[in-house]
This record gives structure tokens, C-alpha cells and sequence, in this order.
């Protein structure tokens, strides 16, 4: 799943290619993809776009005040074309979802694989009218996101740390790969509980949950579309990366199994040594 760093990128790489144009048309192939149904799709027919952002993992295109937003969870992505194909897109014919089409006769199509159809589009007139954006934590790239504010935000959090990064409610934009790496720089267990971190580790896990993004952002920064799934998985330390040596300690990376997904880590940098239980039990072997 694409998160913060990727989304980012997409954002930079859409914004420069857009400027100046107009969408002149937006073709379904999985009518599901779309949760809205007013404004319609024809409304962004011939509008200007005026700016493409971020919210999250959220990317919103802003088209002369309606805007198109995406959300590309697990097995979507965005496919950009310098000139379209001129037939219009069949639903099922393809990973195709929905297809942009803009002024220039260039576009993007957001494609999805798989059978599990997680990936969202909405058009409104306020991106706070979509759910997920409007219950959307702080920014941890923004400049008043502090370690004051994060120190208060741990405060009295009963919750395993992993977890609680992951929690869009709580921070906007990190995900499992990153809340990965995140805990690994900050040589933190994924199972500590955030509101019983000393503040020194606290300190550190700021550090490490900035300097991971900002230096994941810098490194997709001005890649286009297509090589950025290969780029974040070259730049990971230990996420997906079980069974290979820790670059920092060359102890193996160990991994924990969930019911849909897993996590990595180091047990020499991270816990003392000591090789994570079963998610089940949240307690360290003995």
C-alpha cells in the first residue's frame, strides 16, 4: 500500500504534469470505485485543475473548486499515460478502475489488482465531505506537528506503538512498511505501549518517525509513477525483509504474522534480543 513518501510523490508528479490542463472526461470501469454519486462524474468534465494535494494517504485533485479524490489502499495504483488510448475503457476488461482524461490528451488510469476491490474515488465539493479525510490525524511532515504535540498525543495511550502509528486517527499517512522502519531507527519494540514510553524514547521516536518520512519523501521525490513501488521497497531497512541480515546489526529480521498482514523487525536493535511472541499472546518469549 502506498503511504506518506508515495503518495507524496504522486502528488509532485501530478501536479507538474497537470499544470495548465483541464480534465475532459472521467470514464468508469468498476462503477464500486466510486463512492459518491453527487457531483457526478460530468461535472469535472472541462474543468481547470487548479492544484493537486495531499491528505494522508489521501490524493486530491482540486478542478476548479470540485475535486477528485483517491485513496489507493492495498492492490491499487496510478497509471499515467503521455497519450491515452482513444477508445473508452469497458468495465471488466481489465485492472482498469477509472480513467482521467485531460486537455492534452494525456491522463492517468487507476488500476487495481486482485479480487479484494478496496480502492475508493470520490468527487465533492469539500474533501472534508470524505470520511477518511475528515477523521484524518495530524500530518507528521507538518511544521506544527511538534514534539510537544506528539509527547501530549502518547499521553495515557494504552495501545501497542505499532498500532497506534498505524492509526490514521492518530497520524495521517503512515502505514505498515513505514511504522516498520519507523520503530527500527527508533529502536523500539513494535508491542511497547505508547503512554509508557520514557520521555528519551519518546524523544527518539520523533526523531525517527520524522527523519524516516522526510528521508522516504526525498527519495521518491521526482520519480514517475511507475518506479516508485521498486524505490520504496529498495529503501527498506527491515520491513518485508524476514530472514535477511539488519544493516545495522546483521542480526536477522524476524517477523511477526497476522491474520492479513505482518510485521518485521530487529530483536538485537529493537527488543533487547529477545525474539517477539505470538501477536496473539503480546508478550516477549521468556
Amino acid at each position: 500500500m502506498p503511504e506518506l513518501p508515495e503518495v507524496q510523490a504522486l502528488v509532485d508528479f501530478l501536479a507538474e504534469r497537470t499544470q495548465g490542463l483541464a480534465i475532459t472526461a472521467v470514464e468508469l470501469a468498476s462503477f464500486s470505485v466510486l463512492k459518491t454519486f453527487n457531483p457526478p462524474p460530468q461535472a469535472l468534465e472541462g474543468a481547470p485543475i487548479d492544484g493537486v494535494h495531499r491528505h494522508g494517504k489521501f490524493l486530491d485533485i482540486d478542478a476548479d473548486g470540485t475535486h477528485l479524490v483517491f485513496h489507493l489502499a492495498r492492490a491499487g495504483w496510478l497509471r499515467w499515460s503521455d497519450q491515452l488510448p482513444t477508445t473508452v475503457v469497458r468495465p471488466g476488461k481489465s485492472t482498469i478502475a477509472l480513467r482521467v482524461r485531460l486537455s492534452d490528451g494525456s491522463g492517468f488510469d487507476l488500476t487495481e489488482a486482485g479480487t479484494k476491490k478496496s480502492l475508493a474515488a470520490y468527487i465533492v465539493k469539500d474533501p472534508a465531505e470524505v470520511p477518511g479525510i475528515a477523521r484524518l490525524g495530524p500530518d507528521p511532515m507538518a511544521d506544527d506537528f511538534t514534539l510537544e504535540r506528539f509527547r501530549s498525543m502518547l499521553e495515557g495511550r494504552r495501545t501497542q506503538i505499532k498500532g497506534l502509528l498505524r492509526d490514521q486517527e492518530f497520524i495521517a499517512g503512515v502505514g505498515n512498511a513505514y511504522s516498520d522502519e519507523i520503530l527500527h531507527v527508533a529502536k523500539l519494540s513494535p508491542f511497547a505501549i505508547a503512554g509508557s514510553l520514557a520521555p528519551e524514547v519518546v524523544d527518539r521516536l520523533y526523531a525517527a518517525l520524522r527523519d524516516t518520512l522526510k528521508s522516504a519523501v526525498s527519495t521518491a521525490s521526482g520519480k514517475p509513477a511507475k518506479e516508485l513501488k521498486d524505490a520504496k521497497r529498495a529503501g527498506m531497512r527491515v520491513h518485508a525483509r524476514t530472514g535477511e541480515a539488519c544493516p545495522v546489526c546483521g542480526d536477522i529480521v524476524r517477523e511477526v504474522s497476522f491474520a492479513d498482514t505482518s510485521l518485521q523487525y530487529c530483536a538485537t536493535c529493537q527488543t533487547g534480543g529477545k525474539p517477539l511472541a505470538d501477536r496473539r499472546l503480546s508478550r516477549l518469549l521468556k
